[in-house]
């Protein structure tokens, strides 16, 4: 019996807010939720982004006034949305306007037919270039004479083309939430996006560890970029073209296993698998497989599946804008017919299926957490979902590594045919839905489409709806899949199907004849089915297929049985009421993130090994070994 990986939390942040609970789902569909639950979603936004606080029990703003939950969208609305989602680059990251650079200069001799000037004598280069002359004027200073041109480069600042990204909420700063000792943006935000996805379970950490063997709980979790900014590999490989130093840290904390690592070191206190894999911009997919396969195989019970990707840095803006894939000003101005002058509207940056110039960047964490069926009911954990499978297949033979190819063909035909044979064709017909990877470049418009069109076709689906969450958070590379796992979520909860507002039509080129793709949100009814589609460079191409709560349950409920599933229920309930009181702290902005520096080191001198089992102290049950030989066919 094959176990079923269940999704009994999710958190995070990117660009619409924090995850748990689906908040930046309801963002996105703000226009379309039910007064309460807009209001609600204001209230949390606001203390993410501290233009609100809770003081002595009551809400203040910056300056000390007392605000009503219910005065909240009136006085900080247009500030919560303009600072969220897509958006112009804010000086935090850097300024697009002024962007800083090196500008090469190449001094030549004056009428003297030398250049003179005077310097520290510490800051003469080693060795001294040949045709330079110095004379000292004192023991600090130096005078110096060069009979030749010199080239020299100097601090200076250009416009950047490219101004739009999708970045974390203003004024959201994970640093200030617990002792983030210079670490780069991505791990601080892995720490919150952890921590928020395991409060959202509603279930006691300790607890779950207690419940398994150590070894059968594991992390899944990588980056693409990497920890680009000044504290990790940013930093480092530009100090010393810069005249500063490289840190200790810039490197160890720049790579792209570090979420892995930061999660097991400093949230769970995880003994249990590790796993880091990249896959361009199905990591969280690639991520997602290799946990779902190890529950599956009975190897893992509790699964971390994380990502993490925050690179709005110059360099990775300027990386991809050379590459043409970034939107940029002219493509925008060109679509809008827009004057040289005018400014563009850049919360319409990204513009899957439309008429487009190029992707967004965009910077998030996502994190799930997933348990196999048994587990999650004998926990009463909160069942939100479940995924059956990932699908990974690569392009074969290319010419650019960038460009498209068969791949995703594969990953998306398998996901329905799966999809058919556990629900049956009317499901898929009628109650599924893909969110796409819709990455807003021409090309992708139309390949991608063409995928959905000709599955669409195979399996007699017409109107297939297709939802593109890179419209809104833009792209945010490793976590791209999680972004559209957390909408997945969010759809299956409210039965919202997010459009694609920053479009006006659908694009001529693209294969729409049986597809649903709108440009404004819509009830969609009980949705059955999401495909989570990613095409990554290089042929990293991953589709996964989700079930909603409601159909899991259904499937639990078949294979256990009326009493077990009334047990769950019993237990269900105070998880429910555990989960509704950390959502109303998070709402409140008192997140108390888990940062276990040095909490619970392991000493070695305390660790137990018999030949049958190892035990670990702050572990209440054993690892046992398997003493089966699993070639005896060959001995």
């Amino acid at each position: 019996m094959t176990a079923l990986p269940v999704i009994v939390g999710m958190g995070g942040i990117n660009a619409a807010g924090r995850t748990s609970f689906h908040q930046g789902y309801r963002r996105i569909v703000l226009d379309s939720l039910t007064p309460a639950a807009r209001q609600e979603t204001f209230l949390g936004l606001a203390t993410l982004m501290n233009l609100v606080s809770v003081v002595d029990g009551q809400l203040q703003d910056a300056q000390g006034n007392t605000v009503e939950q219910s005065d909240i969208e009136a006085r900080f609305g247009e500030q919560i949305i303009a600072g969220t989602l897509i958006r112009k680059i804010e000086k935090e990251h850097f300024d697009p306007d002024a962007t800083p650079w090196q500008q090469k200069m190449t001094l030549s001799m004056s009428n003297d037919n030398a250049i003179v000037f005077e310097a520290r004598s510490r800051d003469l280069p080693q060795p001294l270039p040949a045709n330079w002359q110095v004379e000292e004027l004192d023991k600090k200073r130096v005078k110096v004479t060069i009979a030749a041109d010199i080239e020299v480069k100097h601090h200076s600042t250009r416009d950047n083309n490219i101004k739009s990204a999708g970045q974390l909420p203003s004024g959201f700063d994970p640093s200030t939430m617990y002792n983030s000792r210079y670490q780069p943006r991505g791990l601080q935000a892995t720490i919150f996006a952890a921590t928020d996805a395991i409060k959202s379970t509603g279930l006691d950490w300790q607890h779950i560890m207690n419940s398994v063997e150590p070894d059968k709980i594991g992390t899944y979790s990588a980056s693409v970029i990497g920890q680009m900014d000044d504290k990790g590999l940013g930093g480092l490989v530009k100090a010393r073209q810069q005249g500063d130093r490289v840190s200790t840290k810039q490197l160890a904390l720049g790579l792209n296993t570090m979420s892995t690592d930061f999660i097991n070191a400093y949230v769970t206190g995880n003994v249990g698998t590790t796993f880091s894999t990249s896959g361009a911009c199905a990591t969280f997919l690639y991520n997602l497989r290799a946990a779902v396969n190890d529950i599956q195989a009975g190897r893992t019970r509790v699964a971390i599946v994380a990502s993490v990707e925050c690179a709005i840095t110059p360099e990775v803006v300027e990386g991809f804008g050379n590459m043409s894939a970034l939107a940029n000003v002219e493509g925008l101005r060109r679509l809008d017919n827009l004057s040289a002058d005018e400014e563009p509207n850049y919360r319409n940056s990204s513009r899957p299926f439309g008429e487009n110039c190029g992707f967004t960047l965009g910077e998030g964490a996502q994190v799930a957490i997933l348990m196999d069926d048994a587990l999650a009911l004998e926990l009463g954990a909160d069942i939100m979902g479940s995924v059956p499978d990932v699908f990974v297949n690569a392009d074969g033979i290319k010419k650019s590594i960038t460009s498209p190819g068969p791949g995703n063909y594969i990953t998306m035909a398998k996901s329905a045919a799966l999809a058919a044979s556990l629900l049956g064709e009317d499901a898929l017909q009628q109650r599924s839905f893909i969110l796409a990877h819709g990455s807003s470049t021409p090309q992708n418009r139309v390949t991608e489409s063409l995928i959905y069109h000709k599955v669409a076709q195979t399996f007699a689906i017409d109107n297939w709806k297709v939802t593109a969450p890179k419209a809104y958070v833009g792209h945010t590379i490793a976590p791209a899949s999680g972004d559209q796992l957390a909408i997945a979520l969010g759809v299956f909860s409210h039965n919202i199907m997010p459009g694609i507002t920053t479009i006006d039509k659908v694009a001529e080129d693209v294969y729409a004849e049986h597809l649903d793709i709108r440009n404004h949100h819509y009830d969609c009814g009980d949705m059955d089915i999401a495909f989570i589609n990613s095409k990554g460079f290089g042929g990293n191409n991953a589709t996964a297929t989700v079930l909603s709560a409601k159909v899991t349950l259904q499937m639990l409920s078949k294979r256990h049985g009326d009493a077990v599933m009334t047990d769950y229920a019993a237990k269900n309930t105070a998880v429910t009421a555990a989960q509704h009181s950390y959502k109303a702290l998070a709402d409140l902005g008192q997140y108390e993130l888990v940062y276990r520096f040095g909490d619970g080191l392991i000493d070695d001198n305390d660790i137990v090994i018999d030949k049958h089992s190892i035990q670990l102290p702050g572990f209440e049950q054993a690892i046992t070994f398997n003493t089966t030989n699993p070639y005896k066919d060959m001995f």
